[in-house]
C-alpha cells in the first residue's frame, strides 16, 4: 500500500487526465496505479493525499469518516470578531449548512511560499490570514464560507489532512513523498 504526500501547486488540476489548458498531477508524479484522496481546485493549493488502497483513499474523502482538514486563507479585509464566529458557527450557504468548524485569525505565516502568479493587491484594502478547520469538505466550501461573511478568499492553501501537514512534512509546490502508515 502506498500514501504520497503531494504539495499541489496552483493552478494544477486534481486529476491525472490530461487538461486542455491546465498542468495536471502526471505533471508532478509518475506512480502508477495511485489516486487523489480528495480534491482540491485549481485556484487552491497544498496538500493532496494519494493512495493506490481504495479502502484508504474511501477512509480519507469520505464525508462520513470526518477527516479533520487544515486550511490557511488569504482574505480581504480584517475579519472583525462577529464574522470569526459566523464563520465557525453552522453557515448557511443556500444549499446546505456547515457544520461548525475551528475559526482562528492569524499572523501571516513565515514557512508558506510565495505564490506564482502572486495574489492581486489593492493598497486601499487589507488582507488578512485565517486558520480554518473544517471535518467536512464540500465544493468551494472554505470559499463560499469566506465570501459569505464579507472576506472574498484571495488564496487558499490546505496544509493538513488529519495526522498529515505540510508543517511536519515540509514540501514545496510540486514535491511530493511517500510516508508509511
Amino acid at each position: 500500500m502506498k500514501l504520497i504526500l503531494l504539495n499541489k501547486p496552483y493552478n494544477v488540476m486534481c486529476q491525472f487526465s490530461a487538461h486542455p489548458t491546465r498542468p495536471t498531477l502526471a505533471n508532478y508524479l509518475n506512480i502508477p496505479g495511485v489516486y487523489p484522496a480528495g480534491r482540491l481546485d485549481a485556484d487552491s493549493e497544498g496538500l493532496v493525499l494519494l493512495t493506490d488502497d481504495g479502502q484508504l483513499q474511501h477512509s480519507i474523502s469520505h464525508p462520513n469518516h470526518k477527516q479533520a482538514k487544515t486550511y490557511l486563507v488569504q482574505v480581504e479585509g480584517k475579519p472583525s470578531i462577529e464574522q470569526l464566529h459566523t464563520l465557525a458557527r453552522p453557515l448557511d450557504l443556500g444549499d446546505f449548512v456547515t457544520q461548525a468548524c475551528i475559526v482562528k485569525h492569524i499572523q501571516p505565516p513565515s514557512w508558506i511560499w510565495d505564490r506564482q502568479p502572486p495574489i492581486r493587491q489593492r493598497e486601499e484594502i487589507p488582507t488578512s490570514w485565517l486558520c480554518i478547520i473544517l471535518s467536512e469538505g464540500k465544493n468551494r466550501q472554505v470559499r463560499r464560507m469566506t465570501a459569505a461573511v464579507g472576506l472574498p478568499t484571495l488564496r487558499l492553501i490546505r496544509t493538513a489532512i488529519s495526522d498529515f501537514s505540510l508543517e511536519t512534512h515540509p514540501l514545496l509546490p510540486g514535491e511530493w513523498m511517500e510516508v508509511s502508515l
